[in-house]
């Protein structure tokens, strides 16, 4: 009856397309059956269809003609999902060549395809050491492929074949490599099996091994020329599998999953740890781009958190500055019904919550470079034996900027002596105070310069204020401190200017910046914002203290500079990704027999991809910790160097740097891998089982 036949074969043709593009028929109507508990040797020279035909049944091969029914499914109308679950749980495969995996100990090898179907690890383990110890290797569990015997090679692919309780074992040419007296023990054992009730099918050219079968099948030229079963064949001493325990196992296979995430990752990091000369240089190589990448970001971040130190410095984040810049024709300034409609237009178009700016609020000052024609400033620094200079053609230092004193600046900022004042004593012999950058002290010399008397030179439109003034402070807290900048208090400033208006002609000072106090920093930024933004003629030509531009500027050229050398560890990220996708395709083109048997017991495309896919997830992890050792490494080093060179290093970690180089690192060596995986999971089994 047909319903007792395990396998039936209709009318099965074989074509294959060569390289000129003509068609080679392997097969011709192919019709036969098999049932439970045969033995059976197909024979026939090489070249005859035997390998061809075992293909099609164990579901390795699906581009046929004819009908091929096993345990009532038609392979030729099955999906390549569907063909997987077959091959998985319906076939097991012996092979000529063993096709173990070198790198997988005895046991793994044969727990390879429940790690596919997701068995837990207990019960993996269990199976597996059963399925050992029934073909006489329960002692030889940890070793490795390579410290076996040709015999006992072969016991554990059908160790491997039975694992899964298929209900077809295909054996090709299981004595080809083995010896005589090895031969019979393997024939022995596969007797057994089919004598448990399994279907058994040899391809083979022995006659020594047709001679056990229940039942030979001969082929030549893709044709079936004799069926002829053993009258003389007797069923001996079955093998053990515990058939009805099986059974029950058997209606649980609809309840199977695939391979695991997990499954995966762990499978690859056998795979790893067996390359793992190659995958640590490789991890290494892409290492240095993931260190150069942190500290660069360090690097970076390190100079603009410099810049921003040092403008907190000498500065009030709660302060907002308004400076009118000078050209070469006129210094601007604010009148008083500027500073009262910039008030109102704040106040009306700022959108401050809860806040109302007034002119309370405000303070006046006075910045402007000395090297506009209508403007120059500079002080006589040839003093006596009473500190006081004299004038000396030779001992006179231009200025470069004359600055008002911010509301912001405290005796904190000061490097020597005070602030300067307005209140000066009656009985002075100077008339205003000042305060110089450190770039004073070099035409100082030796002499501290705190407490000395200059002469004060200021030239406006051709008119000159002259008057001795007092050094009250050296201030370093300008990104101008490296040149000659003088400091001086606006209202003391305004007094001495006003005193000459008489004089000179002068009209009274006005000032061309404005300090606005606000009580928090939120609202400062908010009115920065709204003048950056607006176009009320009112801020036309405003901008914020020379200070502040400096930073900015210094800040752009930082981040300029540090997005340079981002882009130069990108390059280095490129090419790493590029070795990685290099090394990832050879590695997949070495393993071409691995995946062709990983195929045979039944893995997915999908698992094809998620192993190489995980061992890309693995090497990114890798050399995002190797990187990250690397990074810290390094920056030991550049700290040391540039503290000892500069006196400083402008190198700022951030929490989250280690995570984003192992992002990146992941990312890249995952993206690097898509390739190589895709094109692991596509190729043909029949094709990569060939492959030596």
């Amino acid at each position: 009856m047909e319903n007792e036949e395990t396998l039936i074969i209709r009318n099965v043709n074989k074509s294959y397309k060569l390289d000129n593009k003509e068609t080679f028929q392997a097969l011709h109507n192919i019709s036969v059956s098999f049932k439970k508990g045969e033995l059976v040797s197909i024979v026939g020279e090489s070249g005859s269809g035997k390998s061809t035909l075992m293909n099609l049944i164990g579901g390795l091969d699906s581009d046929f003609t004819g009908q091929i029914i096993a345990d009532g499914m038609d392979l030729g109308k099955l999906s390549d999902k569907e063909l997987d679950k077959y091959r998985k749980d319906k076939v097991g495969f012996v092979f000529q060549s063993f096709n173990l995996i070198s790198h997988l100990s005895i046991l793994d090898n044969v727990t390879l395809a429940l790690t596919l179907s997701n068995v837990g690890e207990k019960e993996k383990i269990a199976r597996a050491t059963k399925m050992l110890q029934l073909v006489g290797l329960e002692s030889q569990l940890k070793k490795k492929p390579t410290q076996l015997s040709g015999g006992q090679k072969q016991r554990v692919a059908i160790a491997r074949a039975l694992i899964n309780n298929p209900d077809i074992i295909i054996a090709d040419e299981p004595t080809g490599a083995l010896d005589t007296t090895t031969s019979m023990q393997i024939l022995k054992i596969l007797k057994e099996i089919a004598d448990s009730g399994k279907l058994v099918i040899m391809v083979t050219h022995s006659e020594k091994v047709a001679s056990i079968s229940s039942r030979v099948v001969e082929i030549s030229d893709g044709r079936i020329t004799n069926d002829t079963p053993n009258k003389n064949y007797k069923k001996g001493e079955s093998f053990n599998l515990n058939v009805e325990e099986e059974k029950k196992e058997e209606n649980k296979k609809e309840l199977k999953q695939n391979l695991s995430l997990w499954s995966a990752v762990r499978l690859s990091f056998h795979n790893m740890w067996a390359s793992k000369v190659k995958n640590f240089l490789m991890a290494f190589g892409v290492a240095i781009g993931i260190g150069s990448l942190i500290v660069m970001l360090c690097f970076s971040s390190g100079i603009v958190d410099f810049i921003n130190s040092t403008m907190t410095s000498y500065s009030d984040p709660t302060i907002v500055t308004l400076s009118k810049s000078a050209t070469m024709e006129e210094i601007a300034s604010f009148t008083e019904d500027d500073i009262s409609q910039i008030v109102e237009t704040i106040n009306n178009e700022a959108n401050l919550t809860d806040y109302t700016l007034s002119q309370e609020d405000i303070s006046y000052g006075f910045q402007v470079a000395t090297i506009t024609p209508m403007f120059s400033a500079s002080i006589n620094y040839d003093f006596d034996n009473s500190g006081i200079a004299e004038y000396d053609e030779n001992e006179t230092l231009s200025l470069i900027y004359l600055y008002t004193t911010p509301p912001y600046y405290s005796d904190s900022t000061i490097v020597e002596g005070n602030l300067c004042s307005s209140d000066i004593p009656e009985d002075a012999d100077y008339d205003a105070e000042i305060m110089l950058t450190p770039a004073i002290y070099n035409f100082f010399g030796e002499e501290n310069p705190v407490g000395k008397i200059v002469e004060l030179k200021i030239t406006y439109n051709g008119s000159i204020i002259s008057r001795f003034a007092k050094i009250s402070g050296i201030v370093d807290t300008s990104v101008m401190s490296g040149f000659p900048v003088l400091y001086i208090n606006y209202d003391a400033f305004e007094e001495i200017y006003n005193s000459q208006t008489e004089v000179a002609s002068l009209s009274p000072l006005q000032p061309n910046t404005l300090y606005i106090q606000t009580p928090s920093k939120e609202i400062a930024d908010a009115i920065n914002a709204f003048v950056r933004a607006t176009d009320d003629p009112i801020f036309e030509g405003i901008s914020g203290s020379i200070e502040e531009s400096l930073a900015n500027m210094f800040t752009n050229l930082t981040n300029t500079i540090g997005s340079a050398l981002i882009v130069i560890s990108a390059i280095s990220l490129l090419v790493s990704a590029i070795m990685i996708l290099v090394v990832m395709y050879m590695s997949v083109t070495e393993r071409t027999k691995e995946i062709g048997v990983l195929k045979s017991i039944g893995a997915r495309k999908k698992d094809i991809r998620r192993i190489f896919s995980s061992e890309s997830f693995l090497v990114g992890l890798l050399s995002g910790i190797c990187g990250l050792v690397f990074a810290g490494i390094l920056l030991i080093v550049v700290y040391i160097l540039l503290t000892s060179l500069v006196g400083f290093a402008p190198l700022s970690f951030r929490w989250y740097y280690p995570f984003i180089a192992l992002g990146v690192s992941i990312v890249i060596s995952v993206l690097s891998g898509l390739y190589p995986a895709s094109k692991a999971a596509r190729l043909d089994p029949v094709e990569s089982l060939r492959r030596e």
